[in-house]
């Protein structure tokens, strides 16, 4: 069993609120939720208006799939507008 696990790091420049910033992240959350059947969290900078750190995860046999499906989740996010994407990480487990 193979586990990946993405973190990205998200900007959102334009939010003046934390009511902003969240219904950016429910968007994005539930968007890539739907479209790759992960798991999505928001698991850090949830004070600040402008940030957000969201985990992806996914578990599959083979590690080149967990791969795979983690490559297009971040291009899905890169081609977002309402964020940018300012870093991320992948690990398997």
């Amino acid at each position: 069993m193979n586990i990946g696990v993405l973190t990205l790091e998200l900007e959102i420049p334009w939010a003046n609120s934390l009511k902003d910033k969240r219904m950016i992240v429910n968007r994005v959350r539930d968007t890539v939720r739907k479209k790759f059947n992960v798991a999505v969290a928001e698991v850090d900078e949830n004070d600040v208006w402008n940030r957000a750190v969201i985990a992806v995860v996914t578990v599959s046999n083979e590690q080149a799939y967990c791969n795979q499906v983690l490559d297009k989740v971040v291009d899905h996010i890169e081609a977002i507008r309402d964020c940018n994407l300012a870093d991320y990480s992948l690990e398997f487990l």
